[in-house]
């Protein structure tokens, strides 16, 4: 187990989503407060929940943890970090430009690069903030899920790189000029991140092959940035409790992957968490995971509770339904972790088994749709959205389109401002819409990235439904159909919330269906993934979880979804396309 008190000033928890990054970072900051350290907990993850673990309301101020002394939390709000940007550079021109033109900058400054660029504004300022650093003895960054986390870290070299040589005008940011006075505290963000004396990042992972491979990518990512201090923290392992069959090919799987884990990881240093029946929710569990508090004394009232009100919905009921209407748009929507990329490859497969032509894609940075497939399937095809890719492709249409009529002058400058990393929101989102005009000929079954990453892209999908709408002809008699308004119609698009059955998996899964709606956007169906209840287990601590996850099965089933399903956890890792389509067949019930 990790040595909690022997720790560098700054730690950052990150790692594939659902992995327990929030627990770690939670246990490990109150482990330092009650050894007496003075110690300040961020959140950078726009789904964040650490409020929900420490059991204590936190929002964008340093907030006192209550029943902790020393112990202080703050979560970087990226919509509330946007408005506060975008004021910075609005505020003082206002009064002073026509009225046009200022709503032509806050237009500019609306879309989702300026909520990414403003929450990295609000982290670098963290990081360099000597004044309120120097108050605490450590900092422990709880991150977004991998794909954005690297992002944000790579942020301080891009824009540091793009302002040394930037002669454009990125124009979604704001003037150049402005970011201009950011340069140096931009560059000590970058010295901060990779002096191994003061940082230590921390890869959280199940013991499962693809959430180690996923690891084993950002190890070597950070390394290339120049972030070499790391630690591995193996999470949820299950321990020896028995000899039944589900419990014993869960360790001997584990075991497996361990084994096998990428070279990346088995150089690193390690800690291993054993998995527990309980949520990780409050200060008492907290102390339980780093060992100053006994599990025996922990008085974990785990009972049945309510039960969902009929019984558990299999997968392929659900896909019954998709079938019937022969093509169109199918999402997988939700937290990390919870299993989006083998439910929606589950669910390709078994369309394209039935005979329909089924592109199964993805948005997510950290996909792994080919390793979970394992083999070609006929009618089935497979693509993923490469930012590199898509921003080359979106440089080279731009510089043949717009920069073919330029002087020498002209181009430079349009080269310098397509370099600007806010090009990659553009090149994704035109790759997104591509995908989404495919699905009224065929079904495209979408993988996307967690939810943070999703809302920002669909965000940017409604700004352009919005810029469309205003800037279109009057009395046009041409019906424009925008890829909002494609998502936005039910026979057009059926969007798939996965969630595992636990307490934060479901509030945040019941927090990103508020939000869908507020765009005009109705989930169609909920899968609850890899359940316990619905598998049959005579294990001690696995019937504790199944017993534990009946109310949030209620709650799914009563409150939160018009049509459901439930998927089994499963003794064998579902790979290939004949155990993902067995998914979709598997009857559930509660045991």
């Amino acid at each position: 187990m990790m040595m909690f008190s022997h720790l560098p000033k700054f730690v950052f928890f990150t790692g594939k989503g659902g992995v327990g990054k929030t627990s770690l970072a939670c246990a490990t900051a109150l482990n330092l407060a009650d050894t007496g350290k003075r110690v300040l907990l961020v959140s950078t993850d726009p789904a964040s929940n650490v409020g929900q673990v420490m059991q204590t309301e936190i929002g964008d101020r340093l907030t006192p943890i209550k029943g902790v002394e020393r112990l202080d939390a703050i979560e970087i709000d990226p919509e509330a970090a946007a408005t506060a940007y975008r004021e910075r550079i609005v505020g003082p021109v206002r009064g002073q430009l026509p009225e046009a033109e200022l709503k032509a900058i806050i237009e500019q400054l609306s879309g989702a690069c300026t909520t990414e660029i403003a929450a990295f504004d609000e982290f670098t300022a963290l990081l360099t903030d000597h004044e309120l650093i120097d108050r605490y003895d450590h900092v422990i960054f709880d991150t977004a899920p991998t794909g954005h986390t690297i992002r944000l870290l790579k942020l301080p070299g891009a824009w540091s790189g793009f302002l040394e040589a930037g002669k454009g005008d990125a124009s979604c940011l704001g003037p150049l000029s402005g970011l201009e006075q950011q340069r140096d505290r931009y560059a000590a963000a970058v010295a901060s991140l990779a002096d191994a004396a003061s940082t230590l990042l921390v890869l959280v992972a199940r013991p499962q092959r693809s959430a180690l491979a996923e690891a084993a990518r950002t190890a070597s990512e950070l390394s290339l940035i120049g972030i070499n201090n790391q630690h591995l923290a193996l999470n949820g392992v299950m321990p020896e409790t028995g000899d039944d069959p589900l419990a014993a090919a869960l360790r001997k799987r584990e075991q497996q992957a361990i084994d096998e884990m990428p070279d990346a990881l088995h150089r690193l240093p390690q800690s291993s968490f054993a998995l527990r029946a309980f949520n990780l929710m409050g200060l008492a569990a907290l102390r339980i995971l780093t060992g100053q508090t006994d599990e025996s004394e922990y008085n974990a009232k785990i009972s049945e509770g309510e039960r969902p009100d009929a019984d558990l919905q299999a997968l392929g009921a659900l896909v019954d339904q998709l079938e019937s209407s022969g093509k169109g748009l199918i999402m997988l929507m939700g937290k990390g972790g919870v299993g989006k990329t083998t439910i929606a490859a589950a669910v390709a497969a078994e369309l394209a088994g039935r005979g329909h032509e089924v592109l199964l894609t993805t948005t997510d940075p950290a996909a792994h749709l080919t390793e979970t497939l394992g083999e070609e399937l006929e009618h089935l095809t497979v693509s993923r959205i490469d930012p590199a890719e898509e921003i080359a492709r979106y440089r080279t249409d731009v510089m043949a389109s717009k920069g073919k009529d330029l002087d020498e002058q002209g181009r430079a400058m349009l080269e310098e401002d397509l370099r600007s990393p806010c090009t990659e929101e553009i090149a994704v989102f035109q790759a997104f819409s591509r995908l989404i005009r495919k699905s009224s000929r065929q079904f495209v079954v979408m993988d996307t990235a967690p939810t943070g990453h999703t809302l920002l892209l669909l965000d940017a999908t409604g700004s352009y439904h919005r810029d469309i709408m205003r800037h279109a002809a009057t009395g046009s008699k041409t019906r424009m159909i925008t890829p909002m308004m494609r998502l936005q119609d039910p026979e057009m698009t059926r969007i798939l919330i996965v969630t595992l059955a636990e307490t934060t998996p479901v509030l945040e899964a019941a927090h990103l269906q508020a939000d869908l709606r507020r765009a005009g956007i109705e989930p169609w169906a909920w899968v609850v993934n890899a359940s316990v209840a619905a598998a049959q287990t005579s294990d001690p601590l696995l019937q504790k979880r199944a017993a534990s996850e009946l109310p949030q099965i209620a709650a799914v089933s009563r409150e939160h979804a018009t049509r459901y399903a439930v998927v089994p956890l499963q003794a064998v890792e579902p790979t290939g396309a004949v155990r993902l389509r067995a998914l979709c067949h598997l009857s559930s019930g509660t045991h």
